[in-house]
């Protein structure tokens, strides 16, 4: 029976209510449910599921990006394997997380690195192998921490690149509560890690420890942050959005890898998600902002989506929001792609 995008998804259907195969997909999306290292709200190893269900009551047709599905958009199956290292990273991270750090056990974060090393190696395994197949690749967490692989993968095919980061937070702490790979640590290991990471843009960030804004103010311009606050300041005094989105995106290299965590939105939008911070952007600003590189002329190459949490009692307002900001998320990435 011929596909039909008006139609009601079909139970057995995938992402969106699509009929492909990764293999006849122009768009893999990874799904990675691990959290272990979250330090405050948890249930993001949810959000991939939350996501895939949602999707398939978001319409096709998009006034902004005409028909993405088109292209062909999959997402793999979850793996048991990463289930599992989640599961017992968790265990392990626990007692030092609900001590805020100061238990010591040199043991605990032994397992805790070593399964978020092996997380990393299979996200890198997993997106280079659909890059080779001229794919374009996005991380569906997950904690924040789980697109390291990803980013890894697409530095090196386009060396120079450009992350537009957005969140609530810096993400630059260095091994936060012990644990090398933390949710909160993933930006400062891209930047120390990834030399073929020319330049780390970030919009939202509203909540940061003084060592974090000490280490973007030493970067030299390799990191250029666009902190809540000052640009909710500039719209108050009348900078439309718009025009500051052109400057956000100014920054930018021609080639841009989007890493955007959820709390980047007002928590309105997101109000289970691990870590929510008062401000941030609307749906359409985040939108726009979107646009705004399309507009610049760069190209979106790749993605990841980050600490989606579904509620309590099968709340699904954060899927439902999330699965709606990934597929302009998507859109977006193939209309830069085809330029």
């Amino acid at each position: 029976m011929p596909f039909d995008p008006n139609a009601a998804a079909a139970p057995d259907s995938g992402v969106f209510g699509l009929p492909f195969t990764p293999e006849d997909s122009k768009v893999v999306l990874i799904p990675v449910p691990f959290e272990a290292t979250c330090s405050y709200g948890g249930g993001t190893a949810d959000g991939p599921a939350a996501i895939l269900e949602a999707s398939k009551q978001v319409d096709l047709f998009d006034l902004e990006t005409g028909r993405p599905y088109e292209a062909g958009i999959a997402m793999l199956a979850e793996s048991a394997e990463v289930r599992a290292w989640n599961d017992a990273a968790k265990a392990a991270a626990k007692p030092i997380i609900e001590s805020g750090g100061a238990v010591a056990d040199a043991a605990a974060l032994e397992t805790v690195n070593r399964l978020s090393e092996q997380l990393n190696g299979w996200v890198y395994d997993t997106a280079k192998h659909w890059l080779a197949k001229r794919k374009i690749v996005g991380v569906i967490g997950g904690d924040h921490s789980t697109p390291f692989g990803a980013i890894k993968a697409y530095a090196e095919a386009f060396p120079g690149l450009g992350i537009l980061h957005l969140d609530a937070h810096a993400d630059l702490r260095r091994a936060y509560e012990g644990f090398t790979y933390s949710h909160a640590s993933i930006m400062h290991n891209v930047m120390e890690r990834l030399p073929g990471v020319k330049k780390l843009v970030q919009v939202g960030i509203r909540d940061f420890g003084e060592a974090e804004y000490e280490y973007l103010q030493s970067s030299n311009g390799r990191i250029h942050t666009f902190f809540d606050a000052r640009l909710a300041h500039a719209r108050l005094d009348g900078m439309p959005w718009r025009e500051q989105v052109d400057m956000i995106v100014d920054e930018l290299p021609n080639r841009v890898y989007l890493s955007w965590d959820i709390d980047g939105l007002e928590p309105v939008l997101c109000p289970h998600t691990g870590t929510p911070v008062p401000g941030g952007l609307t749906f359409h600003q985040a939108c726009t902002l979107l646009e705004g590189v399309a507009r610049a002329g760069k190209t979106i190459v790749g993605f990841d989506l980050n600490e989606v949490a579904p509620g309590p009692a099968g709340d699904q307002w954060d899927g439902n929001v999330a699965a709606r900001l990934l597929y302009k998320m998507i859109g977006w990435t193939l209309k830069t792609a085809s330029k």
